[in-house]
């Protein structure tokens, strides 16, 4: 009885998980989401405090409360800028705990059924290399890893190390299975070494651009090292929840290298914008300036605005700014918008949640597909801190970023950028935008340009 109990509950956890996956799908359920989410944790977690021979309940409320009271100050304390520094860490830990979960497993004397053996071992790898990779993503978000790390013949390097991290995890499994002798110790803590190793070379060389991608690919690599250990544990509650979130990572992943036009191995392997930007002499023409009082007359006689938000907006916490420009163009009868690139800032759906947050509608915000084709009757794009997503130069035949979907700002009537300084972009790639005849650069900060721009168009 009291099993049948804790298997009800470990399912009612993981049906909350999904029913929180799936709300966190739209903005206006997205809460509620988190909500669920979180409950279904809190039951997880209670009842695992039931499950015969659990023991060490000390060291167990221990975790609970240090790791509870860590999580409380940093989720309360971080700004919305370094959310996506955070979303890494997090994501890395739950890679890191599987791995752990399989070490344990693993040390353990008995031998084991294969597939418990062989799974074990591959939730270990793909969560190892979740783990330290994810460690790396956030250190370069953070700026505590300022380049990419490129040398001749890396990518075989990286072969070499995942190579030997595959065959010592063979011998693992084997050793588990009652087929092989040897030090067992050894050769796991080998194994270990190796697949963290791996998770640090992998990362190190890929570009800042492609940071959206790797968190979300290491996303699904933890849920799917999670799934895999609940298989070895025999928890419905991680093998429902891993998989769910291995697949919407998975898809995740997939969605935004196709924004980016390129492939999951372009990604990982080309080391895409670690060199900086090089197309700055190929470009022709020069960047024109403009005062944000310049500005402030054009966008009060539009008739449509359509506003790209991206990093620099975060940076600057000008959401609240900028969404109290748009609301006083819309008094004036004049129609804006809000135009959302799917790989805008540094982690998916981060404009959506600065918008959010700032009070935007949500039918005011639209992906590039909606809103692609109104920017050749915009009368003005105001970009603020976007850069590669708005760069023209991805039509262009020899591109770094040829392909790539981006938000057409060029085809509106009047394009203003804001941005803090003439740098390129996150991408490391220079903007043709930047050099448009229909464009002029407003340089500064993008809350108090917001608010320049506000007074501006009240003057008017």
């Amino acid at each position: 009885m009291r099993e049948n109990l804790i298997q009800i509950a470990y399912i009612a956890a993981a049906v909350l998980f999904i029913l929180g996956l799936k709300s966190m799908s739209s903005p206006r359920t997205a809460r509620r989401g988190i909500i669920w989410a979180g409950v279904g944790m809190l039951v997880a977690t209670a009842i695992t405090f039931a499950t015969p021979e659990m023991g060490n309940f000390v060291w167990m409320t221990l975790a609970l409360i240090i790791g509870g009271a860590v999580a409380y100050v940093a989720a309360r304390r971080v700004a919305m800028t370094d959310m996506p520094q955070m979303v890494a860490i997090y994501n890395g830990m739950g890679g890191g705990a599987a791995a752990l979960i399989a070490a344990v497993e693993f040390m353990r004397p008995e031998t084991m059924p294969t597939s418990f053996a062989v799974l074990g071992i591959i939730g270990a790898l793909i969560g190892s290399v979740s783990f330290s990779g994810s460690m790396i993503a956030f250190a370069k978000l953070q700026g505590i890893i300022k380049k990419s790390f490129l040398f001749p013949g890396q990518n075989a390097l990286n072969l070499l190390v995942l190579a030997g991290a595959v065959a010592l995890a063979v011998v693992v499994a084997l050793q588990h299975t009652g087929n092989m002798g040897g030090n067992e110790s050894l050769t796991l803590i080998a194994f270990f070494v190796l697949s963290l190793l791996y998770g640090v070379l992998m990362t190190l060389p890929i570009g800042g651009a492609d940071m959206p991608v790797v968190i979300s690919l290491y996303n699904a690599l933890t849920g799917l090292a999670v799934g895999l250990e609940g298989y070895v544990l025999g928890n419905g509650a991680l093998i429902i929840a891993g998989i769910v979130v291995g697949a919407a990572g998975t898809l995740l992943t997939q969605m935004m290298a196709k924004a980016m036009n390129r492939s999951i191995g372009n990604v990982l392997f080309a080391g895409f914008g670690a060199k900086g930007g090089e197309e700055l002499a190929g470009i022709e023409g020069t960047m024109k300036e403009s005062s944000p009082d310049d500005a402030a007359v054009t966008l009060a006689f539009a008739q449509k605005v359509i506003i790209v938000p991206g990093y620099g907006m975060a940076v600057a916490q000008a959401q609240h700014k900028v969404w109290e420009l748009a609301k006083l163009l819309g008094d004036r009868g004049i129609q804006v918008k809000f135009a959302i690139h799917p790989v805008a800032g540094r982690m998916p759906g981060h404009m959506n949640v600065l918008l959010a947050e700032a009070g935007v509608p949500y039918d005011m915000i639209y992906d590039l597909d909606e809103i692609n084709g109104e920017f050749p009757t915009a009368d003005a794009a105001i970009v603020i801190g976007a850069n590669d997503v708005v760069n023209p130069a991805a039509r262009e035949k020899g591109s770094p970023i040829y392909g790539m979907p981006i938000l057409d700002v060029d085809k509106a009537r009047q394009a203003f950028v804001i941005k803090r300084g003439r740098g390129a972009g996150f991408a490391g790639i220079e903007n043709a935008l930047f050099y448009e005849d229909n464009t002029r650069m407003v340089y500064g900060d993008a809350q108090d340009v917001a608010g320049k721009l506000i007074a501006g168009v009240k003057k008017v």
